[in-house]
């Protein structure tokens, strides 16, 4: 029986080691959930401003997972070093927290992705109508234009109809600096007829495919980390079951052996 008591020992600190392999995975992919969600929130914060739509919270979802994730990675490592039976089942229940809140994450991304179009549109009219009296938005649309080299909605002739250019009484109408490819020059000049020196295509289509193009990553981003936690989880489940059925199959096969040995021994 000698033989077969090194097996379990062997098994269970290769269980151990595999578990503690998971959790530095498991770890790794918080800081990437960590990296996305202040990638997002900073590179979409200023655009989804201006939506109508409420948009769906995906970087603060990341960013709480990823700080989670990232504390509770060493509590995984830590119950599976000690087989601490109720901590492995807390790290267990939170992974399958986590897993959710992916899911969430990247779900709502690709639905959200889909109804941008009205909620921006709208925002943009908004933003440009009261340009004088929102300076939170007004500032968000200066800094769109100034990125995107955009100006209006359609066109730069969005701005001519606005409270803003009204009041101020400019002979063509009149756009924010924002909209100007230089700044020398450009401020309380008068708008030339051609409308040289200022950017002639609208914000609405530049700002649609910005915001579509990364909510579409971190929609994927979100869901290969999901479905990465999902395969490995399993593959860890798997690993266990298989491993035990060998356990028993050994200590089947042992105490087979350690019967016939007997049967011959009284002949």
């Amino acid at each position: 029986m000698k033989s077969f008591s090194h097996h379990p020992k062997g098994t269970m600190a290769l269980l151990k080691l595999f578990l503690m392999a998971f959790s530095f995975v498991f770890w790794a992919a918080g800081l990437i959930m960590l990296t996305i969600g202040i990638w997002a929130k900073i590179s979409l914060g200023t655009y989804l401003m201006l939506s109508t739509n409420q948009y769906p919270p995906n970087p603060f979802i990341l960013l709480a997972a990823g700080i989670t994730i990232i504390l509770w990675g060493f509590l995984g490592c830590f119950s599976a070093a000690t087989e601490h039976r109720c901590l492995l089942r807390t790290y267990g229940g939170f992974q399958l927290a986590v897993l959710a809140a992916g899911l969430t994450a990247g779900l709502s991304s690709l639905f959200y992705r889909e109804n941008i179009a009205e909620g921006f549109q709208n925002g943009l009219r908004e933003a440009i109508n009261s340009y004088t009296k929102d300076e939170e938005k007004a500032e968000a649309l200066d800094f769109i234009q100034r990125n995107l080299n955009c100006c209006g909605i359609e066109s730069y002739r969005d701005w001519f109809s606005s409270p803003w250019s009204v009041e101020q009484q400019g002979p063509n109408g009149s756009v924010p600096i924002s909209c100007c490819r230089t700044q020398k020059g450009c401020l309380h000049a008068p708008l030339p007829s051609d409308a040289r020196g200022i950017y002639h295509n609208g914000c609405f289509s530049k700002v649609h495919d910005f915001v579509s193009y990364n909510m579409f990553y971190i929609a994927s981003a979100a869901l290969g980390l999901a479905i990465m936690q999902c395969s490995f989880s399993l593959f860890s489940i798997l690993f266990i079951h298989v491993t035990m059925a060998r356990n028993y199959l050994m200590f089947f096969l042992v105490l087979l052996s350690h019967k016939i040995e007997q049967c011959y021994s009284v002949f």
